[in-house]
């Protein structure tokens, strides 16, 4: 069964932080690349951070330095840290292989930054 499930999302005060989950299931996400995507109001969704089967990581630049991207192959989770946040952050956030399987996307959860 192919299935991924976001959570941790909510609200927080810009500068504040949040930990996204994702449980996955399937190995089509198993052996591959997974990463972290975001779609604002209005906006295309947008890769955010990808983490590759051997570990390495990338970040989108409006993200660097501010989001870690991790992965627990034991638990099939993966997690996004996301510190020093903007309202600009403010998005619905999902996960999904990297390139994205478009027929597997979950039902993201919702970021919102704002004082």
């Amino acid at each position: 069964q192919v299935q991924l499930v976001e959570s941790g999302g909510g609200l927080v005060q810009p500068g504040g932080s949040l930990r996204l989950a994702c449980v996955y299931s399937g190995t089509i996400f198993t052996f591959n690349n997974m990463g972290w995507y975001r779609q604002a109001p209005g906006k295309a969704r947008e890769l955010v951070a990808h983490i590759t089967t051997a570990g390495a990581t990338n970040y989108a630049d409006s993200v660097k330095s501010r989001f870690t991207i991790s992965r627990d192959r034991a638990l099939n989770t993966l997690y996004l840290q996301m510190n020093s946040l903007k309202s600009e952050d403010t998005a619905v956030y999902y996960c999904n292989r990297v390139p994205a399987n478009p027929w597997s996307w979950g039902q993201g959860t919702q970021v919102t930054v704002s004082s």
